[in-house]
């Protein structure tokens, strides 16, 4: 009773994100005529930071570092990363192309990490929480009116992948003692604020748990400038297990905090 053998497994789409480190005394000149934006259009991505009315074939999107705060998992490649590129399709080979052709298109100047997954239909949503979380969330908007990116990967511990989906389950809502008064508010009621402002797209692996070195989860956000504190805020409660007990059983890689950029070459601008 309770087993995984219940659980969806399709498969909807793919994505990647190719997190890039400058080698010491980078030739930007020469990094940014790689043929990077070429792959792209061979690929039929469309660039995020104008997202098209009717979704294509894939999807790219450029990423410049702000910062990053190391977590749990300790992942110099991602917290130190100078830029990340997203790369998406509802289909595997696309991506599968662009993260192997392009640490080859870069050379020796830039040093690549592929955190990849799949997207696979929601499991724990009924249709209420379809209507409370999912129907209100706000969509991808344009690079500048939404310019932060937060990519946070992230693992369960053993233990989680123990439990059975029905005791998985229970983590994501509320808890009631016996007079009915609420002791946790789960990760849904955790999150809340974020649901009208944090565009969150999730990767999953594609066998769960991940192999080891690999994330159960690639977590990415957008938001607002205005948004960035409610962000944070949201992280916070659910790092917080008297409000979010699932958190017990969750090793965070390093947040890393970016900016979108419309085009390969800004990448590289030194603003």
């Amino acid at each position: 009773m309770g087993g995984d053998d219940v659980l969806a497994r399709e498969i909807l789409s793919h994505g990647a994100y190719v997190c890039l480190r400058f080698a010491q005394g980078l030739d930007r000149r020469a990094v940014t005529a790689a043929a990077i934006p070429a792959l792209a259009e061979k690929l039929e991505l469309t660039n995020e930071f104008e997202p098209a009315a009717t979704p294509g074939r894939g999807s790219i999107a450029f990423l410049r570092r702000r910062g990053a705060t190391p977590r749990d998992i300790r992942d110099d490649d991602v917290s130190e990363a100078d830029a990340v590129i997203h790369v998406a399709s509802k289909t595997s080979e696309p991506v599968a192309e662009f993260c192997r052709e392009a640490p080859r298109l870069l050379g020796d100047a830039v040093s690549t990490r592929v955190l990849a997954g799949v997207v696979r239909p929601k499991n724990y949503t009924g249709a209420a929480m379809q209507n409370w979380a999912y129907a209100r969330a706000v969509v991808q908007q344009p690079g500048p009116v939404m310019p932060n990116a937060f990519l946070v990967p992230m693992s369960k511990t053993v233990g989680w992948w123990a439990k059975g989906w029905m005791e998985r389950h229970t983590y994501f809502l509320p808890r009631y003692d016996e007079e009915g008064r609420m002791t946790s508010q789960g990760h849904a009621l955790a999150a809340e604020a974020g649901i009208a402002c944090l565009l969150r797209r999730t990767y999953r692996a594609a066998t769960e748990p991940a192999p080891e070195g690999a994330y159960d989860f690639v977590n990415y956000f957008e938001c607002a400038d205005a948004d960035v504190p409610t962000f944070h805020a949201v992280c916070a409660a659910l790092r917080d297990p008297t409000r979010n007990p699932e958190w017990r059983f969750v090793r965070e890689g390093p947040t890393w905090h970016g900016r979108r950029v419309p085009t390969w070459p800004d990448l590289f601008s030194r603003v």
